[in-house]
């Protein structure tokens, strides 16, 4: 197995208290990364998040803000700065939000909400990531998209399209900082085993998993596991990428 080592690196994970993102923050400190995850507002996850951890929490620092918001998330980057010495070498874009519903019935703040979030927030997030990272001409930056970007779901359009998005600012931002040493890739999960899916009726979940060719769902430990690999030292030929971890979708 491999063994990645993040020691004297910093890692910036939104959406990093809960589901996938926690899995994401707790797999960068295991391996020695101080790790900085952002969480929107549930200030009870995220002391939860805190309280598990044990001995590896003195490698947590929880920060509350709104990825959507351009200002706040400027202020964010001045307020950890200090923070860390050695400065920032890894950002994850894994806030995201949905709320479905077909086009047609589709309510216009849903619309802008989802785009505000999941991919504006990517961009806010991924600027300043860029300006900290052109100094020392090193980074990695890894955005977790979906396979619905690719292929549409009924009822995501709003989803689909932040998606797809994100996918093509990836592809973009990792043409403009290859010359300075940084990578941008993208993780696209598919069936993931978090409360989400925990939510659904069974006949649903068992639906689900029949499509997957693996015949299960996945973990957030896969997901973590692939955010490592294209964040560490050993991805650095991997740029402008799509890893898709959805057991064959």
């Amino acid at each position: 197995m491999v063994r990645y080592d993040f020691s004297n690196q910093a890692a910036l994970v939104t959406g990093g208290t809960r589901g996938i993102g926690r899995a994401i923050s707790e797999a960068f400190m295991r391996a020695g990364a101080t790790v900085v995850a952002v969480y929107a507002g549930n200030d009870a996850a995220a002391a939860a998040f805190k309280d598990t951890l044990g001995p590896l929490a003195e490698k947590l620092i929880l920060k509350k803000c709104d990825v959507s918001s351009y200002e706040s998330v400027e202020a964010l980057f001045k307020e950890i700065e200090p923070l860390l010495p050695n400065g920032l070498q890894i950002v994850v874009n894994n806030s995201g939000i949905r709320k479905d519903a077909v086009l047609a019935m589709m309510k216009p703040q849903d619309w802008r909400s989802v785009l505000d979030v999941n991919l504006s927030g990517t961009f806010n997030v991924s600027k300043f990531a860029v300006l900290a990272m052109m100094r020392k001409r090193y980074g990695r930056i890894v955005t977790i998209t979906s396979p619905c970007g690719e292929f549409g779901f009924e009822g995501q359009s709003n989803y689909a399209a932040s998606k797809a998005g994100q996918v093509g600012l990836t592809r973009s931002l990792s043409k403009e900082v290859a010359s300075r040493g940084i990578t941008a890739n993208c993780v696209s999960p598919g069936f993931i085993a978090t409360e989400l899916i925990g939510d659904l009726p069974e006949k649903l979940r068992e639906h689900y998993q029949n499509q997957v060719p693996l015949k299960k769902f996945g973990t957030p430990e896969d997901v973590a596991n692939c955010v490592l690999f294209l964040a560490s030292k050993e991805s650095s030929y991997i740029t402008g990428s799509v890893l898709d971890v959805t057991g064959g979708l």
